[in-house]
Formats: C-alpha cells, sequence, structure tokens
C-alpha cells in the first residue's frame, strides 16, 4: 500500500496565500525574511512528505501480537500439548505457530482472509495430519460461502521442507489452489517474468498482498506484503534467528530491493518464519524442542534497514548482529572439513616423527 500524502499542508506554505495578504507580508518581513521563511515552509513540508510511511499507518488494520508463544518442553513426551497454535492478529488475519514437540524448528505460518478468498504462506514441517491438522484447522478459521468454505491459495515463502511439507494436507480439498515451488512454474504463477526484478499482487478482495522476490537463503523466496495491516512476511530471509546465506550476492541485492520497497510503505511488524534467538541474543540448540525465553516474532523496519550493511560486511562463515545471525551453512562445512583434513595430517605428521624418534633410540641403543 503505498503512503498517501498528508491533505492539511500546502507546499510551498506562503505560496497560495491571497496576493494583497502576501504582498503586505512582504513590505512588513522585507525580502530577507520571506526568502528564509520560504525556506522554513519548504523544509517543513519535505519533513511531512518524508514521514509520510508512519502518517499512512492510519489507515492499516491494527493488531495484537500479544500472545506467549508455545515453548515446548525438554522432554515432550511427559509434557503433551497442543501441536498448532493459533492467534488472531485481527479478525482476518491469523498466525499459526507449530509446537516446538511437533517439529523442532516451531514454523510461523500466516492466514489472511479476504472477500473473495484467503491466503495461506506456508504449511510448515508435518505433512501427517494426525501429527499436525493444519488442514482442518485452516479449515475451522475460513468463513463459510454459502455451503462451501471460502476458496483458499497456499503460496510459500520458499521451498525447504519445514515450509511446504504440510502441502499434502490441502491437495484433495475442493476450492484450494497451491502455488507451484519450482522456478519456472512458479514465476509463470506470479507473473514474475523480470525474476528477481518486479512485483505481484495477489488480490483477496478488499486485500491486495505483494510478493517480492527476495532470493539469497533460497533460489525462489519470496516475501509477501500485506497492505491492509503494513505486515511484511520474510519467511527465513529475515527473521531473528539465524539467516542461513545460500548466495549472498542474491542475498545483498534482495535486502537491497526490500529496504527501496519499504521506504514509501508504512510497515507495522516484520514477521518470519522461525524464532531461534533467546531474550538473551543466544541461538537455541539446533534441534531443540525447548525454546525458553523466546525473543518476541516481530521484527521492525530498523532490523530490515540494517541488513545490507550486515550483509556487505560479512565474513563469509558467522556473524553475529543485535537482532539476528548470519551464517553460510555450505562454507561452514567446508572449512570444518578442511580443519578435520589439516588435524589428521597434523596427526600423522605427529605420528611418523614420534615412530622416527623411537627407530633412531632403538638404533642409537644397538
Amino acid at each position: 500500500m503505498h503512503a498517501t500524502p498528508f491533505v492539511g499542508l500546502r507546499a510551498p506554505l506562503l505560496a497560495r496565500e491571497d496576493p494583497a495578504l502576501l504582498i503586505r507580508s512582504r513590505q512588513r518581513l522585507g525580502p530577507a525574511r520571506m526568502l528564509v521563511m520560504n525556506r522554513l515552509a519548504n523544509a517543513l513540508f519535505a519533513l511531512v512528505l518524508a514521514a509520510t510511511p508512519s502518517l499512512a499507518w492510519s489507515q492499516n488494520a491494527r493488531g495484537s501480537l500479544d500472545v506467549r508463544w508455545n515453548a515446548g518442553a525438554a522432554d515432550c513426551a511427559a509434557s503433551p500439548q497442543a501441536p498448532l497454535q493459533v492467534h488472531a492478529y485481527e479478525p482476518n488475519t491469523i498466525i499459526l505457530r507449530q509446537s516446538p514437540c511437533s517439529e523442532f524448528e516451531a514454523g510461523f505460518l500466516y492466514l489472511l482472509i479476504g472477500s473473495d478468498r484467503a491466503l495461506l504462506i506456508d504449511t510448515g514441517a508435518v505433512a501427517d495430519p494426525s501429527r499436525m491438522p493444519l488442514a482442518k484447522t485452516v479449515a475451522d478459521l475460513l468463513p463459510n460461502v454459502g455451503d462451501a468454505k471460502l476458496p483458499l491459495l497456499v503460496v510459500h515463502t520458499h521451498g525447504h521442507g519445514d515450509h511446504d511439507a504440510g502441502d499434502s494436507q490441502f491437495a484433495a480439498w475442493p476450492g484450494v489452489k497451491i502455488a507451484p515451488g519450482e522456478s519456472a512454474p512458479l514465476r509463470t504463477f506470479f507473473g514474475l517474468s523480470n525474476w528477481p526484478d518486479g512485483i505481484a499482487h495477489l488480490d483477496l478482495g478488499g486485500r491486495v498482498v505483494d510478493v517480492i522476490p527476495a532470493p539469497g537463503h533460497h533460489p525462489n523466496h519470496l516475501a509477501f506484503y500485506d497492505g491492509n495491516t503494513g505486515l511484511l512476511f520474510s519467511g527465513d530471509f529475515l527473521l531473528p534467528g539465524r539467516l542461513m546465506v545460500d548466495d549472498l550476492a542474491a542475498y545483498r541485492a534482495s535486502a537491497r530491493r526490500l529496504v527501496d520497497f519499504v521506504r514509501t510503505r508504512p510497515v507495522a511488524h516484520i514477521l518470519g518464519g522461525h524464532i531461534e534467538l533467546d531474550v538473551d541474543g543466544q541461538l537455541y540448540a539446533w534441534g531443540s524442542t525447548h525454546h525458553s525465553n523466546e525473543r518476541p516474532l516481530a521484527m521492525q523496519r530498523a532490523d530490515l534497514l540494517a541488513l545490507p550493511a550486515a550483509l556487505d560486511g560479512f565474513n563469509g562463515f558467522h556473524s553475529r548482529h543485535a537482532s539476528f545471525v548470519l551464517t553460510h551453512p555450505i562454507h561452514n562445512l567446508v572449512a570444518m572439513a578442511v580443519s578435520v583434513v589439516v588435524a589428521l595430517l597434523l596427526m600423522a605428521w605427529g605420528l611418523r616423527v614420534l615412530l622416527r624418534r623411537r627407530r633412531a633410540r632403538a638404533n642409537g641403543r644397538a
């Protein structure tokens, strides 16, 4: 949603006054003071224009993130809990959180409801409906249209298994369309022929969601912006946790595109696919089913604005920042493999030296 100018001001402020009044003002103030006043007025107007994204927030549907997310448990067998947590950010924007005990990555899924159809962003990591009743939960949340449910479009931020494994639960549903995940079909489906440039638009009926290419973590990564709420759904591209870099050049370019995108739009919150940091900034161990003292899910505009500089300064392996951790899994694996090889070579060399010394001593005694 583009910001609309605040119509309570005119630019420049003195240019449209009554001519006679303007002449008298000039006579009283003199040319120099009039020039200063005009410059101040124009500067004030420029500041108001720069602030229009925040002013436009009043046009967005306000929501609430006053919720305590399911933290899982160290011993899930001893602490049975619901596999799926549901929170209404506002009546037509639903956040679903998979329990860490059901799947340690504890993904967040988002249901946006329009007047003509609904949009489900990601389907999570669990295909088995007996373990994760996602389709049934979504069906219960959708409004009825006659004897049927509101049509549903299922999309994904990207094609990793923890974001699309639940697709199979919707395969036999009437009125459900699932967006493809492969490169060519995905770009055709959304009309993104100039990938990764361009923005697609999904009209849900009284609610338009922008689709922004954001490769870097995954070649086909997408971000989704809802103009009704000012929410930016960032998947694994930006979240409070590990930002896993697959293609650093693509990640940098995507970060700059998203920063440019939000410059003219209000951003209430940025909501990612996971929470992997606690309130002290420590990462949860990989595979942990207990997320005690999680930091908030929501990130803010400032976190996105900080991302390009963080990526520009990234050492290619691992770096910590205030609200996320940059890491390159492939580089880290290669570095680990090289370290193991070097350690083995050093051990072999040391063993060889030791054997030579023992032989020399034995020969000396002989």
